[in-house]
């Protein structure tokens, strides 16, 4: 049987090519196996894996090489430092959209008790981690998918946060009747229906309808600005993520909506991925 300093080079050989980072991925599935921090295999690196640990390591790493994203094998990605649990139910966090907590902190800094709502949450990534900054907001986090909607509420007892509510229904729709947010935010569907994108990457084997979103990719975006300016209080403000090129037709369906102080604002990429608009 392989020692794990073996094991990990087999499989950092099995994942060239596949893998963005090969040996990061190939770490991050034998310390899955093993349940054992990254530390754990640089400190016993000639320890002897068990003919049962390699057989399952080996069925991770075929996982991977058929395309299988890793969070998925996984079942977690950390996002805003949280680590979140994700099933392919969910849409896979990234890194881009923690601007939407960042805008979202900014414009709520001064509020007191600010009531925000994250349409379309998903795993909760954005709802959790706005909940986690402001312990003294109430977060309303709704999914038209109850299957993400119960990972959503999962991952918010296992974080032990309490300031959340939890709707299923189509974005503005499905929160309360009658009441009126300082905040609501959106990773909502934005891709365009024919997009080549689509079939590559993680993608492919990510839910769809988290995904896609009409012709254009608008469809989706349109709802939410027609509805959001009845749901926001005065001076709230509605942020939504959108693709890198779509930022100057979200801008004037904000405008068109009547919304103030519409600005759009940069990842870390640099490309435009976040615009915010204010209810006046």
């Amino acid at each position: 049987m392989p020692t794990l300093k073996q094991a990990l080079l087999t499989a950092q050989q099995s994942l060239s090519g596949i893998a963005e980072n090969p040996e990061l991925e190939a770490a991050m599935l034998l310390c899955h196996l093993l349940d054992k921090p990254k530390s754990h295999l640089y400190a016993w690196p000639e320890a002897i894996l068990s003919e049962s640990q390699q057989q399952h390591y080996q069925q991770l790493i075929e996982q991977r090489q058929q395309g299988t994203p890793i969070a998925y094998i996984l079942q977690q990605r950390e996002f805003w430092s949280l680590s979140l649990r994700v099933t392919p139910d969910t849409l896979i966090p990234r890194a881009e959209s923690e601007l939407l907590v960042e805008r979202a902190l900014i414009h709520i800094e001064g509020c007191h008790n600010p009531i925000a709502a994250d349409l379309g949450t998903g795993s909760g990534a954005i709802a959790l981690a706005l909940a986690s900054e402001r312990p003294d907001a109430r977060v309303a986090a709704t999914d038209l998918q109850q299957a993400a909607l119960s990972i959503a509420q999962e991952n918010a007892r296992r974080l032990g946060l309490q300031n959340l509510l939890f709707h299923a229904g189509d974005w503005c729709a499905a929160l309360p009747k009658g009441e009126r947010f300082d905040l609501i935010l959106s990773n909502p569907p934005y891709i365009e229906t024919d997009d080549p994108h689509l079939t590559q990457g993680d993608l492919p084997y990510e839910p769809r309808s988290a995904l896609v979103s009409g012709e254009d990719g608008l469809d989706d975006i349109r709802t939410i600005i027609e509805q959001a300016p009845a749901r926001l209080k005065q001076n709230g403000w509605l942020i939504l993520e959108h693709g890198y090129n779509q930022a100057d037709a979200v801008r004037r369906l904000m405008q068109s909506a009547g919304m103030s102080g519409i600005r759009s604002h940069t990842d870390l990429a640099g490309q435009p991925r976040v615009t915010e608009g204010c209810c006046s």
